[in-house]
């Protein structure tokens, strides 16, 4: 390898070649949040004099270390997507990789990590852009604040700050790209859970008007928080440090002590108080930390925007895995513990008819275990109909809209892994051979279907490039999603089902 220089606007960066690609790893696109910008909105990076070396990635926001995922998922090995808390002051980074050919005027493709707000980072291995380079695509990755740095309301503080330093990076992007090969006018933003969740935010926000022109969620959901949710969790959290729920009261203590706090909070979700906030329930049940209603970035419910048409020129690709639920009760082994008891007792938390629900569900999958009927519902409750309801949206705004299902299972965990949440990832990046997925508790198993990436890697290059993955629109009369499998077909409004059991009885 032999090293490639390239001048951003903070300074020349020198970068690495190898194979016909060109990376360039852990450019600062913001100054780090420490100090008095801790709790803040980012700011630009300062610039810097000579050539930086671009060869290793950066530190990874504040999070959990890598090793509490085998903790909380101990039958697959979730490091493919969960590098860990890399220490460090400048987390606020991104990658990029280009073809070597040092062709320009290429489409521009942003991927947003995923890991509930909570974990993960640009530098994952999962997310290698290589594939995408080779293909003519450059590709960006980011980090972002996490948890309690990133998503609370505090006084004194600034709000969305995790959203902030996405939009300062795709702000980047826009200014720096055309030096990297990249068509600045070109770009697209794709994002799989909480990334998808941003994604959906910033399809409703003012904010990131101009800064993209075609957009993929992977497995998103359309909540945001009350700013009362986020207050509640902020004053919990402090009463555990000892400080005052403020941004000078978090900013006292180190980013240690705010973790441990974060830690305990979590495993005693009790000690925050949700009582009168709608819909508090269901995000508390997921993740502490949301992007929370802040009349400014976040101004109501997204998808209300996106119906009256905040998106409508922006091309969108949004889907869901057929069974996202299993990575957090079958990685787990939730799924054997589930009782009728304890399905109903779920499904009160978020319906006031759970009888009816369960009746409709029972009568779709007549021979499901318990813990198989709360996944198949819980799938539909918070991705399916999530993902599809900003699919009517945007298609009934007049905005270009293609939907896909991942329904490949896997053979992980006895064959019962199925198409669990974050399944799709080394496919969309065409990367099945990567670190760690495979092996008895890899997340692919050991012969995973090879020509399956390469389909699925061209679709999102194709829609990156041109608006269209290559298969029938979604349209709010036939709401037409292509169920991706070793054989693909056209389902017409596949969610159906799932819409009129969750309806039933209000």
């Amino acid at each position: 390898m032999t090293g490639v220089e390239v001048r951003t606007t903070s300074g020349r960066v020198r970068g690495a070649r190898d194979a016909g690609v060109v990376s360039f790893k852990g450019i600062p696109y913001a100054a780090p949040p420490v100090g008095d910008l801790r709790f803040r909105a980012p700011v630009p990076a300062q610039p810097w004099d000579g050539v930086r070396d671009a060869v290793e990635f950066g530190p990874t926001a504040a999070q959990p270390p890598v090793e509490a995922m085998r903790v909380v998922f101990p039958k697959v090995d979730m490091r493919p997507t969960a590098p860990g808390w890399v220490r460090g002051d400048g987390c606020l980074t991104v990658n990029v990789w280009t073809p070597e050919s040092g062709a320009g005027g290429l489409p521009v493709m942003v991927f947003i990590h995923g890991g509930a707000f909570l974990g993960g980072g640009g530098s994952a291995t999962a997310y290698d852009g290589t594939s995408f380079a080779r293909d003519g695509v450059v590709l960006v990755t980011l980090n972002y604040r996490l948890g309690p740095e990133g998503f609370l309301t505090l006084p004194g503080g600034d709000t969305n700050v995790g959203l902030r330093d996405q939009l300062l990076a795709l702000r980047w992007v826009r200014d720096n790209i055309t030096a990297f090969g990249g068509d600045p006018d070109n770009v697209t933003v794709f994002g799989e859970s909480a990334g998808g969740i941003s994604i959906i935010d910033f399809l409703a926000s003012p904010a990131a008007q101009g800064l993209f022109q075609r957009a993929i969620v992977q497995s998103g959901m359309s909540y945001v928080a009350d700013p009362r949710y986020s207050e509640r969790v902020a004053a919990a959290l402090a009463g555990v440090l000892g400080v005052p729920p403020t941004r000078d009261g978090f900013a006292s203590v180190s980013q240690d002590k705010v973790l441990e706090a974060q830690l305990l909070t979590a495993i005693n979700p009790r000690s925050v108080d949700i009582s009168g906030i709608d819909g508090a329930q269901e995000l508390h049940s997921t993740t502490q930390y949301w992007p929370a209603v802040d009349g400014e970035l976040i101004t109501g419910a997204p998808v209300d925007a996106i119906s009256a048409g905040s998106a409508a020129g922006i091309d969108l690709l949004a889907g869901y895995t057929a069974d996202e639920m299993n990575l957090w009760l079958v990685s787990t082994g939730l799924v054997e513990k589930f009782t009728d008891e304890r399905v109903a007792a779920r499904v009160a938390r978020v319906h006031s008819s759970p009888e009816k629900v369960i009746a409709a569900y029972r009568a779709m999958l007549p021979d499901a275990t318990p813990g198989q009927m709360m996944s198949a519902m819980l799938t539909d409750q918070g991705f399916r109909l999530q993902t599809l309801g900003v699919a009517d949206a945007h298609a009934s705004a007049g905005g270009r809209t293609y939907a896909f299902e991942f329904a490949w299972r896997s053979p992980a965990v006895g064959g019962t892994l199925g198409a669990a949440h974050t399944l799709e990832i080394p496919f969309v990046f065409d990367a099945l051979d990567g670190p760690d997925l495979g092996g008895p508790d890899g997340f692919i198993g050991d012969e995973p279907p090879y020509e399956l990436a390469t389909r699925v890697h061209k679709a999102w290059v194709d829609f990156a490039t041109t608006g269209d993955p290559g298969w029938k629109p979604y349209t709010a009369d036939s709401r037409s999603v292509m169920r991706i499998d070793t054989e693909w077909t056209i389902v017409d409004d596949p969610a159906a089902p799932a819409r009129t059991a969750w309806a039933v009885g209000l």
